[in-house]
């Protein structure tokens, strides 16, 4: 049995013995080379990166990657859509920092 998930991304349809699940994430991404699998929730870093961003307007991209014969989530491409910044770290975007650093006194 597979624990829940908890992520924007991922969509689960089990109306009337239906059981289709999917990540819109990797479904979004048409260069994806690996199908997509349940087990990879488990694994995913991207419900992580969402609570610990400073940003709430982030979009990201992601593929899954072989490694060592398993497969893994893997984030490609991130963008805080506030300031349309590309980031190199999907969890801190710099000018929402000052922002809120302006809005808390920011002279501490």
């Amino acid at each position: 049995m597979n624990k829940p998930v908890n992520c924007r991304y991922f969509y689960g349809d089990y109306f009337r013995g239906k059981n289709k699940e999917e990540c819109r994430l990797i479904a979004a991404n048409q260069e994806n080379q690996h199908p997509w699998k349940r087990s990879y929730c488990d694994s995913c870093p991207v419900p992580e990166i969402l609570i610990a961003s400073n940003t709430r307007e982030l979009a990201l991209e992601a593929k899954v990657a072989k490694r060592f014969l398993r497969g893994q989530i893997e984030v490609t491409f991130a963008v805080c859509t506030r300031h349309m910044v590309e980031l190199s770290d999907p969890r801190y975007c710099p000018q929402c920092a000052a922002e809120q650093q302006a809005l808390s006194g920011g002279d501490d």
